[in-house]
């Protein structure tokens, strides 16, 4: 067990997996595939499930940092000559009054600028305007087409589903940022949202009708999870003495139209707790 690589639980930075010698599961065929014929893509998958580290994924992709790839099924298939500037929404913080998911949303903005060397005015009761501006400086700064990715993009409404009339402001706070994906689709390479569900009729998406929606798409349906594959190949070595039958029957049970896929927490957690 001592020259086994480590395992990534609760990692979610792909940087930090590679670099530390970390267990990976290559992914990067399924995001190829989606970048080159995707331009404006939703995703759903359950909590814990992956979600974050693919998204961190794709953003290590489109800055071209080729050398976390090496080894990598996509490593000598994409063009790493060529970077674009990326805007990263990542929803985790205190949602829990309409005041505090508007902090929230003027730190992450404020955090992308450091980042892109951009200056753009945050309106806090206004928010749509800072993106649309940050959109915009950096295709102009960058003179490339920008990539939004946006993690949980739901979780300032889940998080108050005990309160309806929050949920409802956060989801009108929401759409007053996302409904700037669309306006400003012609400075747009490609766009990813992230969430447990897609409130298909809170009007969340309202204005926001160019969205694919791959969360039940075969082809996509192992984006996420570990397959049965993965489990009798790389995590293998981790499971000696295991009966692999009843790991199948107790974690294998989630299915998006691929193969049936484990959640890949709960196979972390099974293994650094002995198996137990």
């Amino acid at each position: 067990m001592q020259d086994l690589k480590k395992l990534p639980v609760g990692i979610q930075t792909f940087s930090k997996i590679i670099e530390g010698n970390y267990l990976y599961i290559d992914k990067t065929d399924l995001a190829l595939d989606l970048i080159e014929n995707n331009q404006n893509v939703f995703l759903s998958r359950p909590r814990r499930f992956g979600k974050s580290l693919f998204l961190d994924t794709l953003q290590n992709i489109f800055e071209a940092k080729k050398e976390l790839f090496v080894g990598l099924d996509i490593y000598d298939k994409y063009n790493w000559d060529e970077s674009y500037p990326v805007i990263k929404i990542d929803w985790a913080g205190n949602f829990k009054t309409l005041q505090s998911t508007k902090k929230v949303a003027k730190s992450i903005f404020e955090r992308n600028q450091r980042k892109l060397g951009i200056n753009c005015d945050f309106d806090i009761e206004d928010p749509g305007i800072c993106f649309r501006n940050l959109i915009e400086l950096a295709y102009e700064k960058y003179q490339k087409p920008v990539v939004v990715l946006i993690d949980e993009y739901d979780k300032p409404i889940l998080d108050n589903m005990d309160d309806i009339n929050r949920a409802n402001e956060n989801r009108d706070f929401l759409r007053s940022i996302y409904i700037q994906l669309k306006a400003n689709d012609a400075y747009l390479k490609f766009v990813f949202l992230t969430g447990v569900t897609k409130f298909s009729k809170a009007s969340i998406f309202s204005g926001l009708n160019n969205l694919t929606d791959i969360s039940l798409d075969e082809e996509y349906g192992n984006i996420c999870g570990y397959t049965q594959d993965n489990i009798e190949n790389e995590f293998l070595p981790y499971l000696e003495g295991v009966d692999l039958d009843k790991v199948k029957k107790w974690y294998n049970g989630y299915n998006f139209l691929g193969d049936k896929v484990y959640n890949p927490f709960d196979i972390l957690l099974f293994i650094k707790k002995k198996c137990i």
